[in-house]
This record gives C-alpha cells, structure tokens and sequence, in this order.
C-alpha cells in the first residue's frame, strides 16, 4: 500500500478539515400550528405538530401544589 513520502504541512491538514464548518445551516420553514421556525418535514420543537396533528404532547412540569395532591392521594 502506498504511503506518503512527505509530511502534510498543519495548514493543508486543517485546511482540508475546515470544509465542513462552512456547511450551511438546513432552510427554516414556519410551523402551521404556532408559527415557530422549525426544520421542513420533522416535528415543530415549539409545539409537537406534524402537518396538522400533534405527534409529541408537551411535557407539563410539575409544580409544587401537583406534586402535593400527588403525595396525598
């Protein structure tokens, strides 16, 4: 197999390896339920629609009065 007969210099190496960052980001579209930007064809992060239908319900925290009657009962 062959190899190199010279040492690649750090600016070629870090060069080569610069390419990715300069990566654009994905297109933003906004979401029909609440309007958030959010990535085309995934779920809305702000509100957990999918193209009309809730897909992932937002989580509730518990706050200290719920946690109260929970511990009651």
């Amino acid at each position: 197999m062959p190899n190199p007969k010279r040492k690649h210099t750090p600016h070629r190496r870090d060069s080569r390896r610069s390419a990715n960052s300069k990566l654009d980001a994905p297109n933003a579209s906004k979401c029909t339920n609440c309007g958030a930007a959010k990535i085309s064809h995934k779920v809305c992060p702000e509100c957990g629609f999918y193209n009309g239908v809730l897909i992932v319900p937002k989580k509730v925290k518990k706050t200290e009065s719920t946690q109260k009657e929970a511990q009651s009962k």
